[in-house]
């Protein structure tokens, strides 16, 4: 009767004599098969049998089942490797070619100059607050003074999605949940995404980022806004930059004022400038000192504190900083572009 030794060498010289025979991907996995099967496989059979061996043959038997393995397996991957080159053989490698660049991911440039508004805001101690994108138009217009059918609405050309709910126009209503929930001194900025339903040109957009700034407290004036967006906007654009305010109107400040800086693309050189039309001169943010019905619709006293607020679109900021055009490209996902921006 034949041993467990002996069948363990019946079974190594049937691998050897059926293995020159597979000569391609499907006759190797056949081999595996036959041999390696977790049911049926003659090693994996080998296996079951040693359970059962006398003590005496066990540990030499086990050895030898074990080096069997190995070595099927080894000669397994050497066929398989065979049979993937002679479908597909190897190329010639031209040592001359320079070697292929591996890209890393890098941050989009509004995420950098987003994140750089934000330092130079922490860095005059305001916190970063943020708040949902789908809001009720009660935060988005009543709070801040905009009574249904207000004329003032229809400017932010609103996206109603069903009954009072809405697209945000813009962060304010942070400002308001923000006054709701916290007793002033309060010191915030806002940043996130907002929507209106804009005509694509070289600064507008359906969607686009923004940040939005607001202080409460007592005894705060035009002069505080002034010097901090003053500060602010040299800070981000160089101590150089030329700034200026014009009277305006928004119904949740008064007085108001626009901001406008000195245009970096053209400074003021070229009149058919895209950017700024030829005046030399770009909107970069509205301002103002938040109208006294905002602090009563959320329970701060007027005659005791006294706040200014300030919003600015992300986007249209961040085309003056890099001197880039059109607004457009920030979302056109050409990597060329894109790879300009970063660490190096």
């Amino acid at each position: 009767m034949a041993t467990l030794k002996d069948r363990i060498e019946e079974v190594r010289k049937a691998f050897e004599e059926a293995a020159p025979q597979a000569g391609d991907a499907k006759s190797v996995e056949e081999l595996r098969t036959a041999f390696l099967g977790r049911k049926r496989g003659r090693i994996m059979l080998l296996f079951e049998e040693l359970k059962s061996a006398p003590a005496e043959e066990k540990r030499e038997a086990g050895r030898l089942v074990n080096e069997l393995k190995v070595a099927v397996v080894d000669r397994l991957q050497a066929l398989e490797n065979g049979a993937l080159m002679a479908v597909r053989p190897a190329r010639e490698i031209d040592l001359t070619l320079p070697g292929r660049q591996r890209y890393v991911g890098r941050p989009h440039p509004l995420t950098l100059f987003q994140e750089e508004i934000e330092r130079i805001f922490l860095s005059m101690g305001f916190a970063i607050e943020e708040g949902p994108e789908i809001e009720t138009d009660y935060y988005n217009f009543e709070a801040l003074n905009f009574p249904p059918h207000h004329p003032a609405r229809d400017k932010w050309d609103t996206l109603f999605i069903k009954g009072d709910l809405l697209l945000r126009t813009h962060t304010s209503p942070v400002q308001v949940r923000v006054m709701e929930r916290t007793k002033p001194p309060i010191r915030i900025i806002c940043p996130g995404r907002v929507f209106r339903r804009e005509t694509p040109d070289p600064t507008h957009l359906p969607m686009f980022l923004q940040v939005e700034g607001l202080v409460v407290d007592q005894g705060v004036t035009f002069a505080n806004l002034k010097g901090t967006l003053e500060h602010f906007l040299r800070a981000l654009f160089g101590e150089k930059v030329k700034v200026r305010f014009r009277p305006s109107y928004f119904p949740f400040t008064e007085p108001s004022a626009e901001v406008d800086i000195e245009c970096l693309v053209c400074s003021g050189r070229d009149p058919d400038c895209r950017v700024c039309g030829g005046t030399g001169w770009k909107e970069i943010l509205g301002s103002g000192m938040v109208d006294p019905q905002v602090l009563k619709n959320v329970n701060i006293d007027p005659e005791k504190y006294s706040g200014w607020a300030f919003g600015l679109g992300v986007d249209r900021t961040a085309m003056f900083a890099f001197g880039i055009p059109e607004m457009r490209y920030f979302y056109e996902n050409d990597l060329r572009f894109l790879r300009q921006f970063g660490a190096k």
